[in-house]
């Protein structure tokens, strides 16, 4: 039974998650805005939902690292770190190199942040909606 409700909200769990890096990431070009020859970074949203989908729990732990002593501590790498982070392509860079289009920036920023919050939302309504049928009349 635990099995199938982990398996319900496992979709949900990890668009919020992708949508929290996400997050992470623009909030770090536009913080980086003025800095020189700065190139702005965004990961594909659906192929990387898609992976994490594929993996399962493991693929959102991050990376793990390998070891060549029993001896050695196991360890695992942020899971940011396991994302295709692609560089954007300007429209019009700046004479310094830096690529971040603070228009787009605050788009895709926004954007993202509706769209976490929708998340949210469906997610809290089919947790009440399972509430809501296991509660006996």
């Amino acid at each position: 039974m635990i099995d199938k409700l982990a398996g319900a909200l496992n979709f949900h769990q990890e668009v919020l998650n992708l949508r929290a890096e996400r997050q992470k990431v623009l909030a770090s070009n536009i913080a980086n805005a003025d800095t020189p020859k700065y190139k702005a970074r965004d990961f594909d949203f659906s192929s990387e939902l898609s992976k994490a989908m594929d993996q399962g729990r493991g693929g959102r732990d991050g990376l793990s690292l390998a070891t060549t002593s029993s001896r050695h501590i196991p360890a695992q790498a942020p899971a940011s770190m396991g994302r295709d982070l692609l560089y954007r392509v300007p429209d019009q860079p700046s004479l310094d190199g830096n690529t971040v289009d603070m228009d787009r920036e605050r788009a895709q920023f926004a954007d993202n942040a509706v769209r976490y919050q929708a998340g949210l939302t469906i997610l809290n309504r089919k947790i009440q909606g399972l509430k809501t049928a296991m509660q006996s009349e």
